[in-house]
C-alpha cells in the first residue's frame, strides 16, 4: 500500500512541496529507486537510522507498516518529528489514542483505510483525525489520498467499518470472480474461456456502473427482463441470503479489527 499512495504523489500531475523520503526493510528495495530525483530512499538493514532520518523535516508521515510494528516504529521516531507534522497510519486496528500517546501532543495523529485499487488510481481510503487533526489537517491528508482515488472522512468509531467494506471490498470481489470463473468451467469452458468470460463480465460491468452514475439496482433490472433467463438465475442467488451472508461477512471483519485493537 505504500508503494501505491507513493506512485499517486508521484504522478505528473500531482504537486509536492520538497522531496518524498521512504525507508524500507532491504537495501535492494531502497536501491529501486535510484535515479528518482524526487525521492530519497533509506534501507533499515544497512542504516539503523533510516527512519529517524526519514521523518526529519517532514510534513506528512506515513506508516504503511504491519499492525504490530506501529508502536515500535513511533517509538523510535517520536524524538524526530517535525512539531506540526501530521502523522498518517494505514494499519488495520491500531487506534488513534495509542499512536497520540507515543507522539509529541502538537504532531496530529490520522488513520486512513485505503484499498489495493489504489495501485491505479482507482482507489477508496477512509480517513479519521485526532485529537490535534483540525479542518486543516484533515484537508492535507485529504489531498494526499485523492492522488490514488477517492476519500471519505469518517469518525474513528466508523474505520473499522470502512475498513470492513472498502478495505478488504476488493478480496469479496476477487472471490466472486473465482467462483464465477469456477461455474464458467463447469458448464464446460476451458480455462481462458472460462476467464474471459467471468472476469471481461465483471470487468466491463465495474466499468459500466462507474461511467453510468446509475444505482447498480437499476442497471441490474435493465438486464433482467421480467420472466427471462436473467430473472430465473437472479431469484437463485437471491434465495441464498446474500443480505445475511454480507452481514455476517463483514461483522467478522470488523469483530477481528477489534481484536487487533485490543491487543
Amino acid at each position: 500500500m505504500g508503494g501505491a499512495i507513493l506512485e499517486g504523489l508521484r504522478a505528473p500531475e500531482v504537486r509536492i512541496d520538497g522531496p518524498i523520503t521512504v525507508t524500507t526493510r532491504s537495501a535492494a528495495s531502497a536501491a529501486a529507486f535510484d535515479g528518482a530525483d524526487d525521492v530519497r530512499a533509506f534501507a533499515s538493514e544497512t542504516d539503523p537510522e533510516a527512519n529517524r532520518i526519514a521523518v526529519r523535516g517532514a510534513r506528512i508521515v506515513i506508516l504503511a507498516v504491519k499492525p504490530w510494528m506501529i508502536h515500535d516504529v513511533l517509538r523510535e521516531i517520536a524524538g524526530d518529528l517535525e512539531p506540526g507534522a501530521i502523522v498518517v497510519s494505514v494499519a488495520a486496528g491500531t487506534t488513534i489514542a495509542s499512536m497520540e500517546a507515543l507522539v509529541p501532543a502538537v504532531n496530529p495523529v490520522v488513520r486512513a483505510m485505503p484499498n489495493t485499487p489504489s495501485v491505479i488510481g482507482k482507489g477508496v481510503t477512509g480517513i479519521a483525525g485526532g485529537v490535534a487533526a483540525d479542518a486543516e489537517v484533515m484537508d492535507t491528508v485529504r489531498a494526499v489520498f485523492e492522488t490514488v482515488g477517492r476519500v471519505l472522512a469518517v469518525d474513528e468509531d466508523r474505520i473499522n467499518a470502512v475498513a470492513a467494506v472498502s478495505g478488504s471490498g476488493p478480496a469479496y470481489l476477487f472471490l466472486f470472480v473465482e467462483e464465477f470463473v469456477a461455474a464458467a468451467k463447469r458448464l464446460g469452458f476451458d480455462d481462458d474461456a472460462a476467464k474471459l468470460l467471468a472476469e471481461g463480465t465483471v470487468a466491463g460491468a465495474a466499468a459500466l456502473l462507474e461511467s453510468s452514475g446509475e444505482d447498480p439496482a437499476e442497471l441490474r433490472r435493465r438486464v433482467t427482463s421480467p420472466k427471462g433467463t436473467t430473472e430465473q438465475a437472479v431469484l437463485v442467488l437471491q434465495s441464498g441470503g446474500w443480505a445475511d451472508l454480507f452481514d455476517r461477512a463483514l461483522a467478522a471483519n470488523i469483530r477481528r479489527s477489534e481484536e487487533l485493537a485490543a491487543g
